[in-house]
């Protein structure tokens, strides 16, 4: 606990972040576990990432999170990775500890599969999984998927030399492989994941035929209000399931939460309050 005339900051650091219900999803759990804190947005280009975060850390702020476009250069600005984050090399999250030092680690993955086991009950072992895109947020999502032991995983990007690379580094982790967007297979998938940043610019990859079913689940890491064009596509193929990245969102901030706090904040209550707002 801190004096509550000067609470302790956090904030989201991404571009664009406009659209982020984290400070809703933070403030909830602060309230919640009684932590006196603040949590803003800070939107900063790429050329302004590493000097202004490292401002930030330097005017006392205690921790980040990071979305879209700066998760690989955040664990590049780091002094340590967690292990996880050292797997992804991507960070989403950055606590500043006692020793100045700032601590890089990646709760996107814990969040993902906390999402689909503990919130929508799926089951990946034995499945056939396809995610769409090879940045920032596939690399944390990689290896938690991998641990579920699926039956494959195929990367499917634009470009094919950038999904490669993420399979030459999660092959030892099991049965990962990747293609261009236009040569993914059928048959259809178990579950396919979207990771790209299209949503956000209201845009969908050109995929080929065959890839959904009725017992397809879709999954677009994206959120917001009505159908994202990826939770569009995969409506009009009558996929079994649709889910857009609330459940996600709020778990691996819940992971990021207790990193900073020591405390675990109760997800469902503000996964049901997200639900009424949205």
């Amino acid at each position: 606990m801190t004096d509550s005339a000067n609470p302790d900051q956090y904030g989201l650091i991404g571009h664009p972040v406009e659209h982020s219900w984290s400070p809703f999803i933070h403030g909830m759990f602060a309230k919640e576990s009684n932590q006196n804190l603040v949590y803003r947005l800070y939107d900063f280009e790429p050329p302004q990432f590493r000097r202004e975060t490292l401002r930030l850390f330097a005017g006392g702020i205690k921790g980040l999170n990071i979305t879209l476009p700066h998760k690989e250069a955040a664990a590049e600005l780091v002094n340590v990775l967690t292990p996880r984050a050292s797997r992804a090399q991507a960070v989403n999250t950055i606590m500043f500890r006692d020793d100045s030092s700032l601590l890089g680690d990646n709760t996107d993955g814990i969040g993902l599969t906390r999402d689909l086991a503990g919130n929508l009950g799926l089951e990946l072992a034995r499945k056939r999984i396809l995610i769409l895109g090879a940045g920032g947020a596939t690399r944390g999502i990689l290896a938690p998927l991998l641990e579920r032991g699926p039956t494959a995983l195929i990367i499917a990007n634009r470009t094919v030399a950038r999904a490669a690379a993420l399979v030459m580094a999660f092959k030892d982790m099991g049965p990962i492989s990747s293609c261009g967007f236009s040569d993914i297979e059928g048959p259809p998938y178990d579950l396919i994941v979207n990771a790209t940043s299209a949503s956000l610019q209201g845009q969908m990859p050109e995929l080929p035929p065959g890839l959904v079913s009725e017992d397809t689940v879709c999954y677009d890491l994206a959120y917001g209000r009505g159908h994202t064009p990826f939770t569009m596509w995969a409506k009009t193929l009558y996929a079994g399931r649709i889910c857009k990245g609330w459940g996600m969102l709020v778990e691996q901030a819940a992971e990021a939460f207790e990193l900073w706090r020591g405390v675990r904040p109760n997800t469902h209550t503000v996964l049901e309050a997200l639900t009424r707002k949205t």
